[in-house]
């Protein structure tokens, strides 16, 4: 077709598309250590971008730790400074609470590993509130409160978030619930769920003690405050729970066998006294690492559920040619066996611990909030 021919109106510039409008996000945050800390940070560093790309404006409401806390703290700082240029006032949940009542996508963010905490959650889910939750209390605690909380979820159409209760930044949880919605059936599972239990085991060579690198991975932050609760096997058989229920099934704490690495002298102790007695640990893993290493063989940390449901968490002397058995740093691994990945398993795996991942997949979190919210 010649030019003198083309329509005339073609030939006008389209008219601009409209800009959509900006999505609040109210964001109260509960628990500003190591992780809250850095998903305040990440927070304040995406704010103007989240503005700018996403029309997502992120307003920072209320911060709280077990004692004190600030409210309508959303300004230049964003949690820059703790306890520097804000005035505190006594920390009160349902002072958190009220603050976000009412406010366009309030959402709560329990970045706590607190019992007393997660104990809100349905109060804030039945005001409405979303809840965004690295806190692995509730996913694994008793099940017939955890069905309750979706289900008030569900009823209340607010948003219970977790995400980073297993595999820290990773999209475990999510990939799963993938799977999972579009037919396909979890037959088994197993994984390295455990990043400071990854680390340890890859560091671990037999020359240095094991009480020498755990007090590093303290140091590190990738322990939590009290490395038993990584040593106990505890975290990775929560985890492989809130795994096990997202796939349907109705498994408990008590279901999982576990394996602690922590000598029964030392499991009732205060913090202070097991950090003093950490060589206590030494002989039990030198022992374990010499029979592996005469095997042939290495030890990692894992977390298995089979198609029977039967689950268990501890140490396993893998082949050196295994895939775990490749793994370096403090990176988790896990493998869906589906219905689908049947000969070949889809494996996820990344960094699994440190605050900087888990805040990751909390932020990852609260852009899926919006996001719904949105459609």
């Amino acid at each position: 077709m010649h030019a003198s021919q083309l329509d005339p109106d073609c030939l006008q510039p389209s008219a601009a598309a409209p800009t959509p409008a900006l999505r609040r996000l109210t964001v109260g945050v509960v628990g500003p250590g190591r992780v809250g800390s850095a998903l305040l940070e990440q927070l304040r560093a995406a704010r103007e971008r989240l503005r700018r790309e996403q029309h997502i404006d992120l307003h920072l409401r209320v911060v709280a730790d077990s004692r004190r806390m600030w409210l309508d703290s959303d300004d230049d700082a964003l949690n820059a400074r703790h306890g520097g240029a804000q005035i505190w006032r006594p920390s009160s949940l349902d002072d958190v609470a009220a603050c976000l009542h009412g406010a366009p996508g309030a959402v709560i963010v329990d970045c706590s590993a607190s019992e007393t905490v997660a104990a809100r959650y349905a109060d804030w889910l039945t005001a409405g509130l979303h809840v965004v939750t690295p806190n692995k209390l509730a996913p694994s605690g008793p099940l017939p409160h955890w069905r309750a909380l979706q289900d008030l979820a569900r009823t209340q159409r607010v948003q219970l978030r977790y995400e980073a209760t297993v595999g820290a930044g990773l999209p475990v949880v999510q990939t799963l619930r993938d799977l999972l919605d579009t037919g396909d059936e979890l037959v088994a599972l197993e994984g390295m769920l455990s990043g400071t239990l990854a680390w340890l085991c890859d560091a671990y060579d037999g020359q240095r003690p094991f009480s020498a690198l755990v007090r590093e991975a303290h140091e590190r932050g990738y322990t939590e405050p009290d490395p038993r609760a990584d040593l106990d096997g505890l975290d990775v058989a929560r985890k492989l729970v809130i795994l096990a229920r997202e796939s349907g099934r109705g498994l408990s704490l008590d279901d999982v066998s576990v394996q602690s690495l922590v000598p029964d002298a030392l499991r009732h102790v205060d913090r202070e006294h097991f950090m003093d007695h950490l060589h206590l640990l030494d002989d039990p893993m030198a022992a374990l690492h010499a029979k592996a290493t005469a095997e042939g063989a290495v030890l990692r940390h894992i977390g298995h559920l089979d198609a029977d449901g039967r689950a268990r968490v501890g140490l396993v002397a893998l082949p050196a040619e295994h895939g775990f058995a490749q793994a370096r740093g403090a990176d988790n691994i896990v493998q869906f066996h589906t219905r689908r990945y049947a000969d070949t398993p889809l494996r996820v795996q990344g960094p699994g611990a440190g605050p900087d991942v888990t805040a990751g997949g909390v932020f990852t979190d609260l852009l899926r909030v919006a996001a719904e919210a949105r459609a």
